[in-house]
This record gives structure tokens, C-alpha cells and sequence, in this order.
């Protein structure tokens, strides 16, 4: 595990952005593994400033999303779908068909989770996974359990991640609360893990995540078990970790 120190959500973001520029200039063909949510928002802004300021280019790489909400997709507004191409997808050269995320609109749960574990299957391992981290200590949309998950399957989202998704949306009542998301096994075997934390809200997960006993009740520790897990945390999130 390495941990770098970013002083704010800005360095964190340019930091992480580095990482994948860098990643892509040596390895053009790379598999990237994304998230949505507020957390890489900053890094998806700089990568797309990379590209165009002639630094990068994304034309050959593949990307595989962790998650979408069930009964969400192209054209919703609210969609994960939606948000990478508003956020990223539509800022860089990448190849809309070289993009993937699970299907929401698929209401088939075991077809649309077979599905998608055969295409990760079929890219391979993962390059670069980047994730943020729940107040609840998910990862991807794998909630507090009794057990991991090795693979996709249709999440109940847990009441504080619907809490927190709900600044997204008009109402609480418009949160969706089932969700398909990526299971552990795809991102424990990734090449390299990049987890990104930011703010004092998250101090107190972030440490039980990487200090704390590895147990399915906080997700994200078992992390500690990726033997390249890159942790890029601003001074507020490292608060019990200095």
C-alpha cells in the first residue's frame, strides 16, 4: 500500500490524473476501470485537459464502469451512463463502443450480471482502477454485508448511501435504491487500485478501511489485501492517519 499526501480535492484530483496519464502513455491500450460520484469528478477534468492539450490520447483504451443504478441508462438524466459522458467520455477521443457499464434498463438481474462478469472476463484484468469510498465504507456499490461478492449482482442500496445520493436528485423518492455493481473479484485483481478520498467526513472510514480488521461490515478494507493499492488522500480525509 502507498499513501500520497494531497493538501486539498484539487491536488488529490491532478495527482490521480497523473496516474493515469501515465498509464495510458506507457500501456495505449489499457483497460480502465471508472466510478461516478462527486469524488473523481477533478481527476476526469484533468485527464480530459491532458488530452487536450496533446499529452494523451484515450483512442485505443477500454473502459469498464463499477456500477448503475437499476432502471437507469442512455438518455436518463440521472443515469451513470449519463455521467461519464457528461463528465468525461464526451471530453477525450475515447471509442464510444470501447466504453462499457452495466445495463440498469436490463430488469433480467442474473442475465445482466452474467453478461457483464463475461465482458470483464473478456478485457482481461483491469490496468487502473480508480474508486472512492462510502461513508459506509463501500466500494463500487458493494454494501455492508455479512460476506463479499466475487462478482456483478443487484445491490439493495444501503439507507446512508441513499442519503447521499440524494443531492443528485429532486426528491429522496427519486433515489433508486437497487443498483448492479461490479463484484471484488474484478477489482482485486486489478493491475493497479487507486482509491481517492477527500474531506474530514471521510477520516474516520478511510482509516478503519486501511488500519481496521478486514471484514465484509467495512468493504473497502479489504483493500488492504491488493498488493498495489495507491491511496491519494487530501489533509482533511488523512486526519487519523498522521
Amino acid at each position: 500500500m502507498r499513501i500520497i499526501a494531497a493538501s486539498n480535492y484539487e491536488e488529490m484530483s491532478a495527482r490521480a490524473a497523473e496516474i493515469f496519464v501515465a498509464q495510458v502513455t506507457l500501456k495505449p491500450d489499457s483497460v480502465l476501470g471508472l466510478a461516478t460520484g462527486s469524488t473523481p469528478v477533478g481527476t476526469y477534468q484533468r485527464m480530459a485537459e491532458a488530452y487536450r492539450a496533446g499529452k494523451v490520447s484515450f483512442a485505443a483504451c477500454r473502459t469498464v464502469n463499477l456500477d448503475e443504478y437499476v432502471g437507469l441508462g442512455p438518455g436518463d438524466s440521472q443515469s451513470y451512463h449519463e455521467f461519464m459522458w457528461e463528465n468525461l467520455f464526451s471530453h477525450i477521443d475515447v471509442k464510444p463502443e470501447h466504453t462499457n457499464l452495466p445495463d440498469g434498463k436490463n430488469l433480467d438481474a442474473v442475465a445482466e450480471c452474467a453478461r457483464y462478469d463475461a465482458l470483464i472476463a473478456a478485457l482481461g484484468s483491469i490496468d487502473l482502477q480508480i474508486l472512492g469510498i462510502g461513508h459506509n465504507g463501500h466500494i463500487a456499490f458493494n454494501e455492508p454485508s455479512d460476506h463479499f461478492v466475487a462478482g456483478t449482482h443487484m445491490v439493495e442500496l444501503d439507507a446512508q448511501t441513499i442519503e447521499a445520493n440524494q443531492r443528485f436528485f429532486e426528491r429522496r423518492e427519486d433515489v433508486p435504491t437497487t443498483a448492479y455493481t461490479m463484484g471484488m473479484a474484478p477489482i482485486l485483481q486489478a493491475r493497479q487500485v487507486l482509491l481517492l478520498v477527500s474531506g474530514e467526513a471521510k477520516a474516520e472510514i478511510l482509516r478503519r478501511s486501511l488500519t481496521g480488521p478486514i471484514t465484509p461490515e467495512v468493504p473497502a478494507s479489504i483493500l488492504q489485501l491488493h498488493p498495489n493499492l495507491v491511496v491519494i488522500a487530501d489533509d482533511a480525509a488523512r486526519k487519523w492517519l498522521t
